[in-house]
């Protein structure tokens, strides 16, 4: 017998790409799916949630001015370190959601082709959803998309981890910051993941991870004033009107939870959740006279 003791691992947020407790010192037990104890997680406040708004808007301006095809390595880079520990991620998703080792370990490879599938888009997506339209007229016009600015996200509560990487990987691919609100009786893969990404080239404040009770996070992001976007994805019903009523008071965006929400997160997502968070722009820009000649320029 070994009379080693355990090292637990304290997890805790990760906001402005560093890892601070909650500010109100509180901590809430998880456990699996079979009620036993795991760790203790952070519980986040309403004064941790205004932090992480502030540390996304602070990034905002390098990332979305970032070119795509620096946002595509740096998701790539990602998806790599993922890939290296992936054992623990398999552990951490297996008791999590009451999963058998293969099973879990079919749900983080998901997760991490689906890192590499959004890095592939970050310089596509432009070319799919923009480009030249025809007037009537001496113009060129064009449109282009741009990030909406910072998004709060709802991770889903059941899947702690390839669905929490399906909600936050689109959004930061457009060039979006994000503030992540964890599966609030799943959190630790999410508090995991915040450990990659501080040690891959994301830029600190991107993502930003918070962990607690899903809706007292939530109502102060859905009716912050520097909140440009919102996804309900891991609100119930009742929570997701709520939300949707706070976040009408200063316009943000809303993407209300979508029947796919409940099916399988490995299916192929599409681009809905990219384009989800993008407004477009659209620049008129005179041609010249046009003759029998053509363009005078």
């Amino acid at each position: 017998m070994s009379d080693r003791l355990s090292v637990f691992k304290t997890y805790k947020l990760y906001v402005g790409g560093k890892f601070p407790r909650s500010e109100s010192g509180r901590v809430y037990e998880v456990t699996d799916a079979k009620g036993k104890w795991l760790a203790n997680a952070p519980l986040s406040s309403r004064k941790d949630a205004r932090d992480a708004v502030v540390a996304a808007r602070k990034a905002f301006g390098a990332w979305s001015g970032a070119t795509a095809y620096n946002r595509g390595q740096i998701l790539y880079r990602i998806a790599e370190m993922l890939e290296g520990r992936r054992d623990q991620y398999v552990a951490e998703v297996a008791d999590a959601e009451g999963l058998s080792k293969s099973k879990a370990a079919a749900q983080v490879d998901a997760a991490i082709d689906r890192w590499v599938w959004y890095a592939g888009w970050t310089d596509k997506i432009a070319q799919v959803v923009g480009g030249g339209n025809p007037v009537a007229g001496p113009f060129f016009n064009l449109s282009s998309p741009e990030p909406t600015g910072v998004v709060a996200v709802l991770a889903p509560q059941e899947s702690s981890f390839l669905g929490l990487v399906s909600v936050v990987a689109p959004v930061i691919a457009t060039g979006n910051t994000a503030v992540v609100i964890a599966s609030e009786k799943s959190p630790l893969p999410a508090l995991s993941l915040g450990e990659v990404l501080a040690t891959s080239d994301l830029p600190g404040g991107v993502v930003n991870v918070l962990s607690g009770r899903t809706a007292e996070i939530a109502t102060p992001l859905a009716a912050h004033q520097d909140v440009n976007a919102i996804d309900l994805t891991g609100a119930d019903e009742t929570l997701a009107k709520e939300l949707e009523i706070a976040a009408a008071d200063n316009l943000k965006r809303v993407l209300r939870p979508q029947p796919v929400d409940d099916a399988d997160w490995s299916a192929t997502p599409g681009i809905d959740r990219m384009t989800a968070f993008l407004e477009t722009k659209t620049v008129w820009h005179p041609t010249g006279a046009l003759g029998a000649s053509g363009s005078s320029y």
